[in-house]
């Protein structure tokens, strides 16, 4: 049984944005895995794992 992507979810700590990243993008992105889409710096690990309860919250960086 699968239970579909990973996913890492992080908080900005500059504009206070909530974003996830698949682990599966983790090639495409390198360096800036993690980073905050709008400021463009290292975002704040919260947790990991399937999708969550909150996932709502959380902008998907594609």
């Amino acid at each position: 049984m699968t239970w579909g992507a990973l996913y890492m979810y992080y908080y900005c700590p500059k504009c206070g944005l909530k974003f996830e990243y698949a682990l599966d993008v983790m090639p495409e992105f390198g360096d800036k895995f993690g980073y905050c889409p709008e400021c463009q710096v290292a975002g704040v690990y919260e947790k990991e794992g399937a999708r969550q309860l909150d996932d709502n919250d959380y902008f998907e960086v594609e």
